[in-house]
């Protein structure tokens, strides 16, 4: 059992037996009860991360769109506190549909906009969660052009037949899809072709210190060379110098993320 599902007696008991183990239950607990009380209360907005092309003349491709809660002082809950207890159950869900209604609003609102978001491929055979997709393409013909889920290797791999019949089922809709983390996952190459993946990151374990490191060197070029193989735009996740930037441009990436080009804001 998780301590996500634990009742507060029961944390309380645990800590008879191991101190250690309590106090982290407690806080999780709290965390998930912050997390709970903010999806209630409506408190989530849309942090935007642009995604710079490697052009000789850089501008904006798309913005990721990454989900922020708050509690009731308006302080953004970290992500990395609760996402990790969350991920693989309801409330993870119900956090993947908050995040799919922001971003379906947003497009609709700003046409010249778009957008990428994450997306547990568990999501796709939510129900509330389908709603508030095939709702949101209904009602704007367009808008599918314009919104990328994000699906990391892991999530991908877990469940890839239900991920290629629903990529098989946004195709017609414009519908784009990157695969996260690329290169630090499960997805064996022989796969891909399997998939519609129209974009791939590279994992930023790649990229740190890129222009320095000849291991990541060759890997970086490798996954680059395989993107473009099954016609994918390669996105260098986690670009944090010029150093770096000036590297990737220099072995061919297509697009670029990360602190060196701005972090995550919640006004475009």
């Amino acid at each position: 059992m998780s301590n996500a599902t634990l009742s507060r007696a029961e944390i309380e008991e645990q800590a008879l037996l191991d101190p250690l183990h309590y106090a982290m239950a407690s806080r999780d607990a709290d965390v998930m009860n912050l997390v709970r009380d903010a999806l209630a209360a409506g408190r989530a907005k849309l942090a935007f991360y642009p995604i710079i092309t490697a052009d000789a003349q850089p501008r904006i491709a798309f913005y990721e769109g990454l989900v922020r809660l708050m509690d009731d002082a308006g302080r953004i809950i970290p992500a990395a506190h609760f996402m990790p207890l969350i991920e693989e159950t309801g409330m993870g869900r119900q956090i993947d549909c908050v995040t799919l209604a922001l971003a379906l609003k947003l497009l609709r609102q700003k046409p010249g906009l778009r957008l990428s978001i994450n997306l547990s491929a568990r999501s796709v055979g939510d129900g509330e969660w389908r709603r508030i997709l095939d709702r949101g393409l209904r009602d704007r013909a367009d808008l599918g052009d314009r919104l990328i889920f994000e699906i990391s290797e892991t999530s991908a791999m877990m469940l890839h037949e239900i991920v290629i019949r629903f990529m098989t089922e946004m195709q017609p809709k414009g519908v784009a899809f990157a695969l996260d983390g690329f290169g630090a996952g499960l997805t064996a190459f022989r796969h891909l072709k399997d998939f519609f993946f129209d974009l791939v990151k590279i994992d930023k374990s790649f990229i740190r210190n890129i222009h320095n490191d000849p291991d990541n060197q060759v890997l970086a070029e490798a996954l680059i060379t395989v993107a473009h193989q099954f016609e994918m735009f390669a996105i260098a996740d986690g670009v944090e110098t010029e150093a770096e930037a000036a590297f990737l441009k220099q072995i061919g990436v297509d697009c670029l993320q990360g602190y060196h080009y701005g972090v995550p804001k919640f006004e475009l």
